[in-house]
Formats: C-alpha cells, structure tokens, sequence
C-alpha cells in the first residue's frame, strides 16, 4: 500500500504541476517502470514459497532421521542439516556436482517416476572409511569407485534412503526405494535440461569431514501431491485430527450400544437332495457335532467363541468357553 500524503502535501504537489516545477510524465514513467520486472524462462518459478517452505520442514524431518541412521552405523559424531532448497533447472543441477560422484535412483510411489539423492564423493569415502575401521578420513582426488566399495556404499545407502518415505508421513503415504546407482551425471537424462527441478542441499558432518547430499526433485515427481504442500492443506488436516479426536467418545458410546446378533451352531450335516424331498416330521437329522464337544458361537459369518448347551432359568443358553484364535477361524 502506497504513503498516504497528507493535504498540505497535497496541495504542494498540485502547485508543482501547475507552476511547471514537476512533470507529470514523470511519474508516468516511474509507474510504468515499477511494473516492468525481469523474467528468466529458463528459471521458471513453478512452486510457490509455500511449497517450497513446506518441502524445507519435509526434509528437515528426514535430516533427522539420516542422524539418527549413520550415527548408530558408524559409531561416531554424525550431522545433517538442511541448508538450502532452491529450484532451478536440471541441466544447472547436473553441471553443479563433481564429474564422479554416487548419485542414488529412488522411487516412492505415489510421487511420479524417479529422483535422485546424490551424495559428494569425499562423504561418501569418509563413509567407507569408518565403515572398515579407519577414523573417517576424507580422500583428496577420487578418480572412481572399486567394485567393493561400490558394494558396501549401495547396500548402506540403499537402508539409509528406505526411510525417505516416512518424512512424508504428514502429506502422503509414500514408500521409497533405492532402484539404481550411477556414478556419472553425464550419462543420468531424468528429465529434459529445461525442467525444472527442486535442489535440497543438506550439509553433511562425520566426524571432522563435511560435504554435502543433494536432493534433485522434478517438478513431475511432486506433482501429484503439489496440492497438499500449502499451509492451507497443513491447517486443514489439523482441524480434521482435532475434529476426529473430540468426535471419538460420541462415536464410542454409540457403537457400545449397537445390537450384534449371535448364534449358536448345533452342528452341520449333508443329505440329497431327494432326502430332502422325502423328509417328514419326525425324521432325525445326524450331525457332524459330538456331544461332548463345545458349539460354535457365531457372530455374522466369522466362529468366534467356543461355548456349551445348558438352560437358564426357562430358557435354552449357552456358556461361554473360550474364543476362538484367528487361525482356527
């Protein structure tokens, strides 16, 4: 909102134009030039600063759990940390990271296709290194990976991304796994270079080693939960829990007093059908149940007690014995 100028303001500014002192054209151009702002097309803007704020808290939960996971697994002091998340294109995200570097394949339905979770080769030695006993140190110059050690850092980082899902939790039910591992970004098309991509740098310390994991999205990838990455989605589903727990009481007591027809099973048998034809009052039917043995209660098509004939007061009844395991049913 513009400054409100109060009338002798006003009046000053009226005086100006009339005695020629102020051009009014002028003020036409710096309107019009306020108006005009530079657009790159190669950098197209296509999430909004709430999603982008909503995939930061996202991912600040998934820091927390990468903390927890290799602090256990290499038994030293252990960090993560989110740093930045910018979008950009994904050539300029291929073009950033070393020539030689892990670069993990993940796929977590419902999201679309795959992303990547890339992680600098000088933490991923400093990984290794602690992994087969060494301190943790950091390698200078990697020219490329062994076979074993391609090995061993697949297998771990392959636990380590199963819990990207969780992060999720808040949004969508998203299960993630590791598919492939690459170590050439030149040989890596996921999408087109001109897509545009969210880049999640997290800033990484092991020990005295630090680097850095990128989280490369394409917008198709979160595209079908786009929707729910807003403030307004989050307060919608906050409002809902809250509705859901003050509504469970009333919904309680009204299932307590629903009515459940039970049955009792005296027994089952098999005749013909031209037995059946033939039956007359006062035939006897064998059934497949003993005596001694105790009936099936039932309550819809499912056995779920086992109980015994008897008589209560002038009625017929039947007790109680015991209920039945779900693998009896």
């Amino acid at each position: 909102m513009g400054e409100v100028l109060s009338q002798q303001e006003i009046d000053a500014l009226l005086s100006a134009l009339s005695s020629g002192d102020v051009e009014a054209d002028s003020f036409l151009a710096q309107e019009e030039e306020r108006k005009v702002r530079q657009y790159d097309f190669k950098r197209a803007v296509r999430f909004s600063k709430d999603q982008i704020r909503s995939l930061t808290r996202i991912h600040e939960h998934f820091t927390r759990m990468l903390t927890t996971f290799f602090s256990a697994q290499l038994r030293t002091y252990v960090q993560f940390t989110v740093n930045s998340v910018e979008q950009l294109p994904y050539d300029e995200f291929i073009h950033s990271i070393p020539s030689m570097t892990m670069i993990n394949l993940i796929e977590a339905p419902p999201l679309n296709g795959r992303f990547i979770i890339e992680v600098n080769p000088n933490i991923s030695y400093a990984m290794l290194d602690r992994l087969l006993g060494g301190p943790g140190v950091e390698i200078e110059k990697v020219d490329s990976f062994t076979e074993i050690e391609m090995r061993i850092l697949t297998q771990l980082y392959k636990r380590a991304f199963s819990s990207y899902g969780d992060a999720w939790e808040s949004i969508a039910e998203v299960k993630s796994e590791m598919t492939a591992v690459e170590v050439n970004p030149q040989f890596l098309q996921l999408v087109s270079p001109n897509e545009t991509v969210v880049l999640v740098s997290i800033g990484v310390t092991i020990g005295e080693v630090s680097g850095t994991i990128n989280v490369c999205l394409p917008f198709v990838t979160i595209e079908p939960v786009l929707s729910k990455l807003s403030s307004h989605y989050w307060m919608q589903e906050a409002n809902r829990r809250n509705a859901t727990g003050s509504s469970k009481e009333p919904l309680k007591a009204q299932l307590m007093n629903s009515s459940v027809e039970v049955v009792s099973l005296l027994g089952e048998t098999t005749i013909t059908f031209g037995d059946l034809l033939h039956l007359e009052v006062g035939d006897c039917l064998t059934l497949d149940q003993l005596v001694k043995e105790p009936l099936s209660v039932m309550i819809g098509e499912n056995k779920v007690f086992r109980g015994q004939v008897g008589v209560s007061g002038k009625r017929m009844a039947v007790q109680v014995l015991h209920r039945v395991k779900e693998e009896e049913q």
